[in-house]
């Protein structure tokens, strides 16, 4: 038993040690968002959206962190038709996985989002109707081809994002398809 943990113990520092040599990069990404909010007083169903942002990376032998800085647009509709559009700030702080195929990597983490603006009307009279905040849970695959980046990630929200009293709990479900740019 000690053996296995000396050598555990081992690869994680030569891993460690090899990252000066993988070293931090920075990048841009764009792409979609497909939403829904779901729960009572909003229709379900997913509508589009776009996300853009900026990531860094940290790239290790078979492990990486992938910190980025996101804004996302979530759309759907109240009961009454009524369009809702919520814009979010997110920072997911992922876990990046290689996989034996080098340019395909695994994705999982949380996200902390807050809501950069909102529509208050919805059956409120005035009162805020969303909350301000949003966790989440992110799991995804990314391909990594020199420069360029592509994915693919779910993001299942945990927060209840509904600040009224009368209408339930309202969940955030969204799924990212992306393409990414590596400036250095």
């Amino acid at each position: 038993m000690k053996n296995i943990f000396l050598l555990l113990f081992v690869l994680i520092v030569m891993d460690c040690l090899s990252a000066g040599a993988q070293a931090l990069h920075l990048g841009i990404k764009a792409g979609t968002d497909l939403s829904e909010v779901t729960g009572y007083s909003v229709q379900n169903g997913l509508k589009g959206g776009f996300m853009a942002g900026a990531f860094a990376e940290v790239n290790l032998i078979l492990l990486g962190v992938q910190p980025e800085v996101l804004y996302s647009q979530i759309n759907t509709q109240g009961s009454d038709n009524q369009n809702i559009k919520l814009q979010y700030l997110n920072i997911p702080i992922l876990l990046t996985i290689k996989l034996p195929i080098p340019i395909l990597s695994l994705l999982l983490g949380p996200q902390f989002s807050t809501l950069l603006n909102k529509n208050d009307n919805l059956e409120t009279n005035g009162k805020n109707a969303f909350t301000s905040g949003n966790f989440s849970m992110v799991a995804g695959a990314q391909l990594n081809i020199l420069k360029f980046k592509g994915g693919v990630r779910y993001v299942y929200g945990f927060s209840d994002i509904n600040n009224t009293s009368a209408s339930g709990s309202w969940k955030t479900r969204t799924v990212q398809i992306y393409v990414g740019l590596r400036i250095f």
